[in-house]
């Protein structure tokens, strides 16, 4: 594969995103974005429909171009692909209307699903031509019933409408825009405790989860899954004594809660853990004696 040619023919998927969106754009087709669909009865069966795109991730990175492999990491990032395979149904600028994955029953049932999931598409700009008609309030919750039906981690690609409902109802009567800047948060959350994490500070990812409870209020099972998240950077300090209250903590916030049970259940581990850690390490053996590997010099 390469990203630096297209394939011309309707019927071959195509690698380059950005020449598969104008190819979309001057056909009146959409985008059907995967890794690997290689039966010719579904190509042909959608060739009329979609411009395909194929974003493939091999082992051996040399099957593709360094250009390919950015691009490909680039929109892995962008459309949240965390699953292989991955089937993101796409208008000509981008934007994602649907999203599924394998489904069994071969290429025609894949057609007629995929014919259901277009229909999204077609829902979704007669909702926001709808939307037009109206003003205030009114337009901006009539925006957002449009935002809600799409897939939910992908309406980042729609910050031109999220921006529209701000504006058109500032006191956020619908709580739309509070709930999506909490999603933001969260997301930002996991890319700072990565970073800290890198960069060797585990406290800062621990001051990092702590503020998120904190500005957010975090309760119950949410915030048992919160709370999760700082079991890797005390763990990987030895932090066991922290760990252990940690675990108190998520077990007092939902004690029925599966995340509680498990977390009871881990205790055991953790003193064993810390057991382990507390043991002197044994000196090595002086030179010559039982242990030591005489070189061949020596």
């Amino acid at each position: 594969m390469t990203a630096s040619f297209a394939r011309a023919a309707g019927d071959e998927w195509m690698t380059d995103f950005e020449a598969a969106k104008k190819k979309a754009a001057a056909e009146n087709k959409e985008l059907l974005v995967d890794e690997v669909f290689k039966h010719d009865s579904f190509k042909k069966g959608v060739a009329d429909k979609f411009v395909l795109v194929e974003l493939d991730f091999p082992k051996d990175k040399s099957k593709l171009s360094e250009a390919a492999q950015k691009q490909n990491a680039e929109l892995q990032v962008k459309y949240g692909v965390r699953g292989f395979p991955t089937i993101l149904l796409l208008d000509a600028k981008g934007r994602p209307f649907a999203r599924t994955g394998y489904q069994a029953g071969g290429p025609e049932k894949y057609l007629s699903h995929l014919d259901e999931l277009r229909s999204k598409r077609v829902a979704r700009d007669q909702a926001l031509a709808a939307a037009e008609k109206l003003e205030g309030v009114a337009k901006a919750k009539a925006l957002v019933v449009v935002l809600k039906a799409l897939p939910e981690d992908q309406l980042g690609h729609y910050s031109d409408i999220t921006d529209q409902i701000a504006k058109l109802d500032p006191a956020d009567t619908s709580g739309f825009v509070a709930e999506q800047k909490r999603k933001d948060a969260l997301a930002k959350l996991g890319a700072d405790i990565n970073a800290a994490m890198q960069a060797g500070q585990a406290d800062g990812a621990i001051a990092c989860v702590d503020k998120f409870i904190t500005d957010y209020k975090v309760v119950g099972e949410e915030k048992q899954n919160i709370l999760g998240i700082k079991m890797n950077p005390l763990l990987s300090t030895n932090n066991f004594d922290g760990a252990a209250k940690v675990i108190d903590e998520l077990i007092a916030s939902a004690p029925e809660s599966k995340a509680a049970k498990f977390a009871e259940s881990f205790k055991p581990q953790l003193q064993k853990m810390k057991a382990a850690a507390s043991k002197p390490k044994a000196p090595n053996p002086p030179h010559g004696q039982p242990g030591h590997v005489h070189g061949a010099g020596e």
